[in-house]
């Protein structure tokens, strides 16, 4: 069955262009449009979609309070939608309130199509996707502010093994499982299967966490390079 998918934007003109994108994409329908917020937690009570693409800044009942009703809703029916946010403001305080509110995902208006299907198609299989510059800027800001453990704590039993230690640093530099297949000489699907291993064992909930979690144990560092990818 092709992924349903809701739009809400409060433009006709931005509707129709990621309606064309969308379109054009096999697996992918759209199922309906909204112009804000309240519209939206209606359109989604009636169509069920699989995923929203929820614009932030709207008259009325803006992207964020429009996302955590839709979140509370679906989670009491027990429905899987899922809420991708977008806006064309590249502000942190939209990227953490709309997190927040349980969005899925984060990305400014203009990325690219391949991506914002791509982007699409990680959140309905269960993953996050924040916009790189984005998750960089939280990342730098935040993580400092972790409390750091107590030293005369006991340190916590490892669940990882070495390859998915390797696995969890490169996602959370941002890389994508293709690109942590070709560095590390693995299939995606090998990939995939650590992926999932690693949010199992640390009992995370998707990509994002895994990322906050790397920063905190200091696998990564904020602003650390990404190693370059194996040719």
């Amino acid at each position: 069955m092709p992924v349903s998918v809701l739009l809400v934007d409060d433009q006709p003109l931005v509707r129709a262009g990621f309606r064309m994108i969308l379109e054009s994409v096999p697996h992918l329908s759209v199922v309906g449009e909204a112009s804000d917020g309240r519209e939206a937690a209606r359109a989604v009570r009636s169509l069920l979609p699989d995923i929203v693409l929820m614009d932030i800044r709207m008259p009325g009942v803006d992207g964020i309070q429009a996302t955590r009703e839709i979140v509370e809703w679906a989670k009491g029916l027990g429905h899987g939608i899922r809420v991708l946010a977008l806006t064309t403001f590249d502000l942190d305080e939209y990227a953490v309130e709309a997190l927040r509110a349980g969005a899925s995902g984060f990305l400014l208006k203009d990325v690219p199509p391949t991506e914002l299907i791509a982007a699409i198609d990680l959140v309905v299989d269960g993953s996050s996707v924040v916009s790189p510059t984005v998750l960089r800027r939280l990342l730098d800001r935040f993580v400092p502010l972790i409390p750091t453990p107590e030293a005369e704590s006991e340190p916590e039993a490892d669940p990882l093994t070495n390859r998915e230690h390797e696995v969890l640093a490169l996602v959370a530099r941002g890389r994508s499982n293709s690109e942590i297949a070709d560095h590390l000489f693995l299939g995606e699907t090998t990939v995939k299967s650590h992926v999932g291993s690693i949010l199992t064992k640390l009992h995370l909930r998707d990509r994002v966490q895994a990322v906050v979690y790397a920063y905190e144990k200091g696998l990564v560092t904020p602003g650390e390079d990404a190693p370059p990818a194996a040719g």
